[in-house]
C-alpha cells in the first residue's frame, strides 16, 4: 500500500466553506536518524525536484527549503501513484432504446410524452485538506507537547484555509505563484513535525550546511509540472526546544510560539520569502500578522519578533561558546529529550563538589532536572552517608525529593557500605583488625593523624587541625577521640582508614610505606592528594556499584558514571559511559570514555547536558 495519510475523522471548517480537512485522530511519531530516516518521515521530500535550493538565514532561525533532485515516483512510495480509483460507468445517452419481446411496449412506441427529470443542483466541490501532525521519535511524551500537537490538528487546517482564501485576490508582487489556484486540486496535503534542537540541527546541517539549531524549516514538495490532482505542499519542521526558549523571551506560551512558527513555515510553502527583498519581507510580515490576528492568536509574526529580539541589548542569536554549544543541551531543555541512561552514579569530592567542597547552583539545577526526567542519580563516594546528606541538603538535593537520603540507594565509604532499596544496608566489608592496630600504633608514634571510619562514625587517637578539617571542610562526622588503640578497636568495626598529611608527605612517605605494609591484607587508594586511604583488598567503588546494580536488577548498559580519582577507576570502567573530569587523576582519565570539564567548571552539569540525554 502507498503511504497515504488517510484517517477516519473528517472535519468541515465552516457551513459555507469550500474546504474539508482530514486530520489524524492520533499524533503520529516519525522515525529518527536524519538523512537515512527522513525519507521515511517525509517520503516525497527526497524524491521531488524543483529549480533551486533556497535557504533563508538573516532572521533568527527562520528558513524555507525546497529540494533540488530528480523526481522519481513509484507505486511503492508515491502518495499518488498506487492509489485505487473507482471508475463509475456512465450510460450512453445517444443509444436508441431497443425493442424487445412481445408484450413489452416502450414509451417511444406508444408515443407517450417523456418526462425529463429535473437535474438536482450540482453540489459544490470541496477541497480536502489532509494534515498530518507528527512528533519526532526522540521527543519524549511531554504532556504539554502532546496537548499542543492535538491543538495543531485544528489550527493547521484553519490557517491553511485562510491562507488559501487570501491567494484568490492577492495583490502581493513578490510571492512565487507556483501555488495559485488551489481550487483546481482535489486534495491538499501538509505535514507538520515537532522535534528537538538536536534533530533540527542535523537536518539543518545536512540540507543547508549550517551546523546549528533553528526554530522552523519549510520543505516544499510541490512540483507544478506534474499537474497532479493532489497539491503536496510539503513539510514544516518545528523545534519545540527553540520555540520554548523564544516563547519565554517574548513573554507568551509555547503554543503561541509554535502557532507563529507554523504560520511562518506555511507562508514559505505558499511562495513567500522574506529573503528576496525588503518588499518581499514587508509582504510576508503583513500576511503573518493578518493570519495571526484573524484567529486571535497571541504574539507578533516571526519576522517582527526576530527583529525585536535582535534589537534587544545583549541578545545573541547564537551561542558564543563555539563547539561546546553544539552537543550540549541548554539548561531547562532536558524535557525535550529522552534519557540515554536510567542511572547516573556520581562521585563527590573532586567531582560533584568544587574546590571549595560545595555544589554549585548550576550543578544542582542539572541534577534536579535530570531527576525530574526520570533519571536516578546515585551517590558513589568515599564519604559516609551522613556527610553526603549534609552537603546535598544545602542545595535542596537531600531528603525525600532529593538524590540522597537515609531511604535511598547509595554506595559509600569506597564501596564498603552499600545501601539498597529503602536505604537498607545490603553490603558491608570490614578491615582486618590487626592491620588497623598497626596503623594506629604508627599514627601515635609518628604523630600523623589517622581516622577510622565505622559506618556513620569517625574515630581517632588525638586531636589535630587536619582532623578538624575533615569535619569542617569535608563535612564528615566529627571524630571521636578514643583513649587508646584497644579502646578504639573495641568500640566498632572499621571499614577503612584515612591518613591525613601534606600532599608531599603522602606521596613521599605514607604511600610507599603502606603500599608495602598492607600487602595481602589491604590496599591503598587516593581520592585527594593529601589523604591516603587503606581499604580491604579487592574492594572498590566499582564493586560496590556492581553489588547495587545486581540488587536493583539494572544492567551496566543503563549506567553513566562520573568521577575524577583513582578510586573511581573501576566504576568508570563498569559503566556504559564513564566520564572523567579534566581535574582528575591520569588513571581515571585513561579508562574513561570521555573527559569532561573540571569540577570548578560545573563538570557534572556539563556531562549531564552533553551525554545523559
Amino acid at each position: 500500500m502507498l503511504p497515504r495519510f488517510s484517517f477516519p475523522l473528517r472535519r468541515t471548517l465552516s457551513p459555507s466553506s469550500q474546504y474539508s480537512s482530514i486530520i489524524s485522530p492520533e499524533c503520529h511519531r516519525s522515525s529518527a536518524g536524519m538523512a537515512r530516516i527522513l525519507p521515511r518521515v517525509f517520503p516525497l521530500a527526497f524524491n521531488s525536484s524543483t529549480n533551486n535550493c533556497v535557504a533563508s538565514r538573516s532572521l533568527a532561525h527562520s528558513v524555507s527549503v525546497s529540494f533540488a533532485s530528480r523526481f522519481i515516483i513509484s507505486a511503492a512510495d508515491s502518495l499518488i501513484f498506487g492509489r485505487r480509483f473507482h471508475v463509475l460507468p456512465r450510460a450512453d445517452r445517444t443509444t436508441s432504446p431497443r425493442t424487445v419481446g412481445v408484450g413489452r411496449i416502450f414509451a417511444t412506441q406508444r408515443e407517450y410524452r417523456k418526462v425529463r427529470r429535473r437535474s438536482g443542483k450540482k453540489k459544490e466541490k470541496k477541497l480536502e485538506l489532509n494534515v498530518r501532525i507528527s512528533t519526532e521519535e526522540e521527543l519524549p511524551n511531554d504532556p504539554e507537547i502532546l496537548s499542543i500537537a492535538e491543538m495543531l490538528k485544528l489550527n493547521v487546517p484553519m490557517a491553511m484555509k485562510l491562507a488559501f482564501d487570501g491567494l484568490k485576490d492577492s495583490e502581493y508582487t513578490t510571492r512565487d505563484t507556483a501555488i495559485d489556484d488551489v481550487g483546481r486540486y482535489e486534495t491538499v496535503e501538509l505535514s507538520v513535525l515537532l522535534c528537538n534542537d538536536e534533530f533540527i540541527r542535523k537536518l539543518n546541517k545536512d540540507w543547508r550546511d549550517e551546523d546549528h539549531a533553528t526554530d522552523v524549516l519549510s520543505m516544499s514538495q510541490h512540483i507544478p509540472e506534474l499537474k497532479l490532482p493532489i497539491l503536496m505542499m510539503g513539510d514544516i519542521v518545528i523545534s519545540v526546544e527553540t520555540a520554548a526558549r523564544q516563547a519565554e523571551e517574548r513573554g507568551h506560551t509555547l503554543l503561541d510560539e509554535i502557532r507563529i512558527l507554523m504560520v511562518h513555515g506555511l507562508l514559505h510553502l505558499l511562495g513567500f520569502d522574506h529573503e528576496v527583498s525588503d518588499e518581499a519581507e514587508a509582504e510576508m510580515e503583513k500576511e503573518e500578522e493578518l493570519l495571526l490576528k484573524s484567529f486571535g492568536w497571541k504574539g507578533k509574526g516571526l519576522i517582527q519578533s526576530a527583529y525585536a529580539a535582535a534589537n534587544n541589548e545583549g541578545h545573541q542569536l547564537e551561542t558564543s561558546d563555539g563547539e561546546l554549544s553544539k552537543d550540549r543541551k541548554k539548561e531547562g531543555s532536558l524535557r525535550f529529550y529522552k534519557p540515554k541512561f536510567s542511572y547516573i552514579f556520581c562521585d563527590m569530592d573532586g567531582t560533584l563538589l568544587n574546590s571549595s567542597s560545595q555544589v554549585s547552583s548550576t550543578t544542582a539545577k542539572a541534577l534536579k532536572e535530570a531527576a525530574s526526567r526520570g533519571v536516578k542519580v546515585v551517590i558513589s563516594t568515599g564519604k559516609t552517608r551522613p556527610a553526603a546528606i549534609h552537603i546535598l541538603k544545602t542545595v535542596n538535593l537531600a531528603g525525600k525529593d532529593g538524590i540522597v537520603s537515609e531511604f535511598s540507594p547509595g554506595v559509600f565509604v569506597q564501596g564498603l557500605l552499600v545501601y539498597g532499596r529503602q536505604g537498607r544496608e545490603i553490603f558491608r566489608r570490614n578491615l582486618d583488625p590487626n592491620l588497623c592496630r598497626e596503623a594506629f600504633l604508627y599514627s601515635w608514634e609518628q604523630k600523623v593523624p589517622l581516622i577510622a571510619f565505622s559506618q556513620d562514625r569517625c574515630l581517632t587517637l588525638f586531636e589535630h587541625p587536619l582532623v578538624d578539617c575533615l569535619h569542617t571542610v569535608y563535612h564528615e562526622p566529627k571524630a571521636e577521640v578514643m583513649p587508646s588503640v584497644e579502646h578504639l578497636l573495641a568500640a566498632a568495626e572499621i571499614q577503612k582508614l584515612i591518613f591525613l598529611d601534606t600532599a608531599e608527605g603522602v606521596a613521599m612517605t605514607l604511600r610507599p610505606y603502606w603500599s608495602e605494609a598492607t600487602k595481602g591484607r589491604g590496599q591503598v587508594v587516593q581520592a585527594v592528594p593529601d589523604m591516603l586511604e587503606i581499604v580491604p583488598p579487592g574492594t572498590s567503588k566499582g564493586s560496590g556499584v556492581k553489588i547495587l546494580l545486581d540488587h536493583l536488577g539494572v544492567t551496566t548498559k543503563e549506567v553513566m558514571a562520573i568521577g575524577d580519582g583513582e578510586n573511581d577507576v573501576e566504576m568508570l570502567e563498569l559503566a556504559s559511559l564513564g566520564v572523567a573530569l579534566s581535574n582528575g587523576s591520569e588513571k581515571a582519565k585513561s579508562v574513561a570514555n570521555v573527559i569532561g570539564c573540571s569540577n570548578d567548571e560545573d563538570g557534572v552539569a556539563d556531562a549531564i547536558y552533553r551525554y545523559a540525554f
